[in-house]
This record gives C-alpha cells, structure tokens and sequence, in this order.
C-alpha cells in the first residue's frame, strides 16, 4: 500500500502546525508540530484499514471518485479525509483534509 499527498495537502500539513498555535489549540510549537506529525502518519500507516465511505458530492472538486476515512484524534477532534483510490497499484492519493470543526456539515454519518 501507498498512500501519497497532493501538494495542496502537504501545504495545508505545513501550515497546521502554525494555525494549531495562532488558534491557541497548543501553546508550544513543538507539540503543534508532534499533533501534525502523528496525524500524517497515522493517515499513512492505517487508511487502507480504515473504513471508507463515498464523498458527498459537494466534495467532487477536490477528484474524481473521491472516498472518506475518518481520524479521531481527541474527544474534540476528528480528522475527515478525502482521497482517490487506484486498486491495481493499491495507491492512495489524498487530495483534501478538513476536520469536523470545518467540513462535518456537508457529511451525513
């Protein structure tokens, strides 16, 4: 399994750590950059086991075929991402994040 992050992603991993420490989410750099490291790699490591549902389709902007996995990563917290699945490769291309603080409206669970 592969999994890859398009570049509006790794973008948007880069300046969370920033925005988890302006939003006074953290109030140390280092376990803003921890909370993203261990986010990604979590992604990484464990969405081919996660359970995956269709995108709504307010989401079809960000691909074709879009699915969703669910990240808990504290009781305030769940991380929803949105990839592309390419089977015959069994590769991974996540192409938008947003947590339920953002996007949980446009999802019916």
């Amino acid at each position: 399994m592969k999994v890859l992050f398009s570049p509006d992603v790794r973008l948007y991993f880069r300046e969370l750590s920033e925005l988890l420490i302006e939003e006074e989410y953290f109030g140390f750099e280092d376990a803003a950059i921890q909370y993203v490291r261990e986010l990604v790699f979590d992604i990484r490591d464990t969405l081919d086991n996660r359970l995956k549902r269709p995108a709504p389709a307010y989401f079809a902007c960000y691909g074709k075929g879009l699915y969703y996995a669910v990240f808990k990563r504290n009781n305030n917290t769940q991380w929803y991402v949105f990839f592309e699945t390419y089977v015959k490769e069994k590769t991974y291309v996540v192409t938008f994040i947003g947590n339920n603080h953002t996007v949980a409206q446009y999802i019916r669970e």
